[in-house]
């Protein structure tokens, strides 16, 4: 529900509009992790775990909501400017909770391995081979300057898998239209207790633990 902010900035013209919906919004919380913190050990380490769901995570919640209240306000005063200076709070920890939402469901202590089904087919189709396709996004990943995320999207337009790099927190779907099936976390916090800064090492250990079955179901879900 978040996606109304980002569309906001591609199209000015409709940024009141679907932004009135905040005047009755619940506040948004933290999702419990459907795992114990050390359940993917040895490849996610259970301090990292706790402190990334429970720190980090909780710390985009909270500033998240104190934006919103923030912008309700602005927006009930017809004020624009303050309106405009929150966006990029709202962005950055909007960004952040859907990203680690999704983060929490890509991971599994029963994961690793390849897909099956109508999503490796579609990986072969798409990339060629699931090796080629696992190569390019942990490339991607690793590329990344800084802080942010590699993602596996779905072009709905042109029906197809794409691989795309996020810089920071920005959501996948509200900065390039893709929807998000697969993201890896590469800023520092989410590695660097047990990987210091050998991110490459952090990212060969990850796919032990993907939920492919979780992956899976957003395929087919943004398919219909």
């Amino acid at each position: 529900s978040f996606c109304f902010f980002f569309f906001s900035f591609r199209n000015s013209a409709k940024l009141v509009a679907p932004l009135g919906c905040l005047v009755s919004r619940q506040k948004h919380t933290l999702p419990d992790l459907p795992y114990d913190y050390a359940a993917l050990e040895p490849h996610i380490n259970a301090e990292i775990m706790q402190l990334h769901h429970s720190k980090h995570h909780a710390t985009y919640v909270n500033n998240l909501n104190v934006a919103e209240e923030k912008y309700k306000e602005a927006l009930a005063k017809g004020d624009v400017t303050t309106q405009v200076s929150l966006q990029p709070a709202l962005k950055f920890n909007g960004g952040g909770h859907i990203n680690h939402t999704i983060f929490w469901t890509n991971l599994s202590p029963n994961g690793g391995g390849e897909p099956k089904g109508e999503l490796m087919e579609a990986i072969k189709r798409d990339f060629g081979s699931f090796a080629n396709f696992k190569e390019k996004l942990t490339a991607v990943s690793v590329g990344v300057q800084g802080s942010g995320w590699g993602w596996l999207g779905y072009n709905k337009e042109q029906g197809r898998l794409q691989i795309a790099a996020c810089a920071n927190q920005d959501p996948l779907q509200g900065t390039t239209g893709l929807i998000p099936l697969l993201g890896i976390d590469v800023w520092e916090h989410a590695y660097y207790l047990q990987y210091k800064n050998v991110r490459p090492d952090y990212l060969k250990a990850i796919w032990n633990v993907i939920n492919w079955e979780n992956v899976s179901s957003r395929y087919a879900t943004c398919k219909k």
